[in-house]
C-alpha cells in the first residue's frame, strides 16, 4: 500500500471512528440509559428510534458501512502498527496497545450484539425492547460480556478522540497532548458510568 493511500485511509478511519460511529455510540448509550427509569421509558425511547424514516437505509449508510470499514481497517492497523516509544512514552504506548486489543474485542462483541438484537428482528420479527435485553443479560456470563464490551467501547472511543486529534494535527505540543489525555480519560469514565448503569438497569 502506497504511503499516500495509507495516509488518507488512516485519516478516514479516525474520522469515521468519531463521526458517525462515536456519535451513534453516545446516542445508543443514552437510549439504553433510559432503562434506568423503567421498562416503559426504554421501550418509548427505543420505539422512537425504530420510527426513524428510511431506517434500514439510515442504518447502512450511517452505521453499518462506516462501522465495517472502521473495524476491518482497524484490525489491519492492529496487526501492522508498532508502538512509538521514542515519541509518546510508556503511558501512551500502553494506551496504544489497549486501543488495538479493545478494537479487536469490539469486532467480536458488536457482531454478537447485532446478532442478538437487529438480526433477531430481521429474521424472526423479535421486538428490540426491554424484555429482550433483560433476557439477554439475565445470564451472569452474558452480563459480564456486555460490561466488558461497554468498557472496551468507551475506552476505544475516548482514546480514539486523542488519536483523531493527533492524526488531524489538532494537538501537537507535548503539553496539549498530555492535557487532552486527561480530558479523554474523563470522557471514558463518564461514558463508562452511563453505559454500565444502563446495562445493569435491565437486571
Amino acid at each position: 500500500m502506497s504511503k499516500d493511500r495509507e495516509f488518507y485511509l488512516r485519516r478516514l478511519h479516525s474520522l469515521l471512528g468519531i463521526v458517525p460511529i462515536g456519535l451513534f455510540l453516545i446516542v445508543h448509550f443514552l437510549v439504553n440509559y433510559s432503562a434506568t427509569n423503567g421498562s416503559e421509558a426504554f421501550n418509548t425511547a427505543s420505539g422512537f428510534m425504530e420510527k426513524i424514516p428510511f431506517l434500514p437505509i439510515v442504518e447502512w449508510v450511517i452505521i453499518y458501512i462506516p462501522l465495517m470499514f472502521h473495524a476491518f481497517y482497524g484490525v489491519y492497523i492492529a496487526f501492522t502498527a508498532k508502538p512509538n516509544l521514542n515519541r509518546f512514552g510508556t503511558t501512551r504506548n500502553w494506551f496504544f496497545m489497549l486501543q488495538r486489543i479493545s478494537g479487536i474485542f469490539l469486532v467480536i462483541f458488536i457482531a454478537w450484539h447485532i446478532f442478538q438484537t437487529r438480526l433477531q428482528k430481521t429474521l424472526h420479527g423479535t421486538e428490540i425492547d426491554y424484555d429482550l435485553m433483560a433476557d439477554v443479560v439475565s445470564n451472569p456470563g452474558m452480563l459480564a460480556f456486555y460490561i466488558v464490551g461497554i468498557l472496551a467501547a468507551t475506552f476505544h472511543l475516548s482514546n480514539g478522540i486523542w488519536s483523531f486529534l493527533i492524526s488531524w494535527g489538532l494537538i501537537q505540543s507535548p503539553k496539549s497532548q498530555k492535557v487532552t489525555t486527561y480530558i479523554t480519560m474523563i470522557i471514558f469514565v463518564l461514558l463508562s458510568v452511563v453505559g454500565v448503569l444502563a446495562i445493569l438497569a435491565f437486571r
